[in-house]
């Protein structure tokens, strides 16, 4: 397979990966179009939504688009960091400490209910998502590129679990909220599960792989390419600095925010098949890229306002730039 080299031939390989995804995965467009900018971006993801909506079921089939290495972690009270990263043992036969490593060394990384393990494993996965590296007894251990975390979380359910600290949630480029299919979707979905299977494994011998990993890693870089306007640019910025002021916000995003927004935007610039990036694309994307950098002050939240709404209208409000 050869490497994309403009981006014409790379919206053409993340359209194979998408059509290749919908082999299995049922409906919910948005989300698999918000994993595949994530996975563009080469940034992580936050999904979050009630049992049973096919979460495993996208990364895995996403992993096989591309050949890459898939591993899932399933998050519990009693996971310790070494559960994740991995640890040194000692090898009787040479004598030695060696180095096991953990599930994190996968091209696709999985960790599931991430809010269910305490605060110090989930402050271990903030080297492996800002830094993709491991340290382990002092050793420095790069990861495979290229390198994406979906975590989910369950909204419904808080007994038991441990609220993300705001350094961890900055480092997802991405929050997606997935709900329940359409009543279409649902009986076309029922009716794909129920014809000649047992058990409710989760299959995906259906996906074929379309690309390669280094395949992947070069739409990435003409996606990082892809130009930008001042006007859009400056778009974004008045965007982020805006949730910092505005009514009912108590803590707005950050630097990290802008740079997010963008990011994420020349990835849908991409998948649109264009080589710019427009205001539209920075305002598709803004709700994903900034739900998770703010928090709302307490008699937003007693009015019943919530996050997604308050940056509606905060959109809606901020001027965008004409052609």
């Amino acid at each position: 397979m050869t490497l994309p080299t403009t981006p014409l031939e790379a919206t053409e390989l993340a359209r194979s990966l998408r059509a290749e995804i919908a082999r299995v995965f049922v409906g919910q467009n948005a989300v698999v179009e918000h994993a595949l900018c994530a996975l563009i971006s080469g940034g992580h993801i936050l999904l979050e939504g009630v049992p049973g909506l096919g979460k495993t079921l996208l990364v895995k089939a996403l992993a096989k688009t591309f050949g890459g290495d898939f591993s899932r972690i399933q998050f519990t009270p009693d996971l310790m960091p070494a559960d994740v990263t991995g640890h040194t043992l000692y090898d009787t036969r040479s004598s030695q400490f060696v180095i096991r490593r953990g599930p994190v060394f996968a091209n696709l990384v999985l960790a599931d209910e991430i809010n269910r393990a305490p605060a110090k494993t989930q402050a271990a996965l903030l080297e492996v998502m800002q830094e993709a590296q491991v340290t382990i007894e002092g050793k420095t251990i790069p990861l495979p590129p290229p390198f994406l975390v979906l975590a989910t979380q369950n909204p419904i359910e808080q007994e038991g679990t441990y609220a993300l600290p705001e350094a961890q949630l900055d480092r997802f480029l991405l929050k997606v909220l997935i709900d329940y299919p359409t009543l279409d979707e649902e009986r076309a979905l029922v009716s794909a599960s129920c014809s000649g299977r047992t058990g409710d494994k989760l299959e995906v011998d259906a996906v074929q792989q379309v690309a390669t990993p280094e395949q992947l890693i070069a739409m990435q870089q003409i996606a990082a390419g892809l130009r930008v306007d001042e006007a859009v640019l400056d778009y974004a910025v008045r965007i982020v600095r805006a949730t910092r002021e505005w009514p009912g916000i108590a803590i707005g995003a950050g630097p990290r925010g802008a740079i997010a927004l963008v990011r994420a935007a020349r990835a849908m610039a991409l998948l649109a098949g264009r080589d710019f990036v427009t205001p539209d694309d920075v305002k598709r994307i803004a709700l994903p890229a900034l739900r998770h950098r703010i928090s709302l002050v307490p008699e937003a939240e007693i009015e019943g306002l919530s996050i997604d709404g308050i940056l509606t209208s905060l959109l809606a409000r901020t001027d965008a730039p004409r052609a």
